[in-house]
């Protein structure tokens, strides 16, 4: 496929837009352009067809399955998009006072009230874009709180587990915490002796996800949340793997005291490329005054925005959040109502499904039942065969598969994330678990054939190494990850459940 720039030819036109009807700025003269702009020439139906093209490309889950581990990415269903297009919603302005805007402040009151009982605490705020900043705001919580107990100085550590999400961290050190990192033990579960030796009268609480991204529910999760509550700190629940737990059990009922939600993942509102998201966040009743303004509430049988919050940290967002994720996912939950509970189960069974198809010719770091997602390694497949984790996935695509995650969670060397969520069908759950089975089959049999794919894709594949330096140069990076393909350090983890 030729460039558009390659096709195109001078004095060629696809159209004219019309002349603006409003006067052109007045640009300063050292802002303004020497020359026109570079763009291709071409006729109507030659542009069409290049970005009709180019959208074939594109591979998202309304084209293939897309098991992507830790992240949820599940069909969105389409009358979600028929709700949010309807004109109430679709055109309300943030600006529209309090007496033109009671439908939409009423689903968001109501979508607050569900995330609520979801996640067993007593307040939400719906402010907060995307999960990461959710966390944030969560971390401002926290300060906000210790500050007014006159405990702001002392409380200076959060700590966050070796198999957090990368974002964990970068929101610790940008709320101005310090960072304990707790290990994983050999069943998966947070390391609770190296924990006790982490928490002291400084720390100001913990971030986890539970289940975690190894796809395990932590065994000791009560003895956990004890540990930090018995020194006065609170505890922070990572919401990107609610989709295995919701209906079943509740962060607030483990122990937890701050929740975000990912909308965006656990209730369809599509995401990818940037956003759009929505990350929630649900408190414990010591922790509502300082929630973000303005708070949604309902007088009667009207509802407002309050304003009147003392302690609160404050906005994190423009104006109420972003509206149009509530829509979709208050007509997610809906939809399952009571039953709510389905959409986990469904997902558990189907990561458990796969897991025992495919757990013979992978190996499992942690051999016990999984929740929603899980996690094998091409460990043994990179030590007998060459073939990596990257191997494996970019020789899916040649099966029409979007690869998992790869090489996270850190602690599993060559590690295949993967979570089918529960809105695959047991045919596409089968044809994908065949297609791994298959590769690690050619591994043995044809590595050749695995190492050069993909070999049916525009692009083949690209000179990590080569452009890893690249990046050093130009950026300056110095500490860059190894580009061998080989881990930096094989954790005892793995080792110690060999043959488990």
């Amino acid at each position: 496929m030729k460039l558009i720039f390659e096709k195109s030819q001078p004095g060629r036109r696809g159209g004219e837009l019309p002349k603006p009807d409003v006067p052109a700025a007045d640009v300063p003269p050292e802002l303004r352009r020497a020359a026109p702009p570079r763009l291709p020439e071409l006729a109507e139906p030659e542009i069409l067809r290049h970005f009709t093209e180019l959208s074939t490309r594109n591979f998202g889950i309304d084209t293939g399955f897309y098991p992507l581990g830790s992240c949820t990415m599940k069909y969105n269903p389409r009358v979600n998009e028929r709700l949010v297009m309807l004109p109430g919603f679709r055109d309300l302005h943030p600006y529209q006072d309090e007496d033109g805007s009671q439908g939409a402040l009423d689903l968001m009151w109501r979508l607050q009230e569900a995330l609520i009982e979801v996640s067993g605490l007593h307040a939400c705020s719906l402010q907060p874009a995307a999960g990461s900043q959710g966390e944030l705001t969560g971390l401002m919580l926290m300060r906000a709180y210790f500050a007014d107990r006159g405990e702001g100085e002392r409380r200076d550590t959060i700590v966050t587990a070796d198999t957090a999400h990368g974002t964990n961290p970068a929101s610790v050190t940008m709320a101005g915490y310090k960072l304990a990192k707790v290990r994983t033990d050999a069943r998966g579960n947070v390391d609770v002796a190296h924990l006790r030796e982490l928490v002291d009268e400084h720390t100001a609480g913990l971030m986890l996800t539970n289940p975690s991204t190894l796809g395990l529910f932590d065994e000791h999760i009560e003895e956990i949340a004890s540990i930090f509550h018995d020194v006065g700190a609170l505890l922070y629940y990572d919401g990107a793997n609610l989709n295995a737990v919701c209906g079943i059990s509740r962060p607030g009922d483990m122990g937890f005291d701050i929740v975000h939600i990912n909308l965006h993942k656990t209730f369809s509102q599509p995401h990818g490329g940037g956003g759009p998201g929505g990350g929630p966040i649900v408190v414990r009743e010591r922790l509502e005054p300082f929630l973000p303004v303005p708070a949604v509430v309902k007088d009667g049988d009207r509802f407002r925005l309050d304003f009147d919050r003392p302690k609160s940290i404050g906005k994190v967002r423009g104006y109420t959040g972003p509206f149009g994720v509530f829509v979709r996912s208050y007509a997610y939950i809906r939809s399952y109502g009571p039953r709510l509970r389905e959409m986990s189960e469904a997902a558990v069974l189907n990561a458990n499904y796969l897991l025992a198809r495919l757990k013979e010719a992978y190996d499992l770091p942690y051999d016990r039942l999984c929740m929603h997602e899980f996690v094998l390694s091409a460990r043994s497949l990179k030590r007998e065969h060459g073939i990596s984790a990257t191997d494996v996935a970019k020789r899916l695509m040649d099966y029409g598969f979007h690869p998992p995650t790869i090489y996270f969670p850190l602690v599993v060397p060559e590690a295949l994330m993967i979570e089918p969520t529960e809105t695959e069908a047991k045919e596409t759950l089968d044809a994908f678990a065949d297609a791994m089975l298959a590769i690690a089959r050619e591994a043995a049999d044809d590595p050749d054939a695995v190492r050069a794919a993909p070999h049916g894709r525009p692009v083949q594949r690209l000179d990590e190494v080569r452009a890893a330096k690249r990046a050093i140069v130009k950026y300056g990076f110095e500490d860059h990850p190894d580009t061998s393909g080989e881990p930096a350090g094989e954790p005892r983890q793995l080792e110690a459940q060999k043959g488990a």
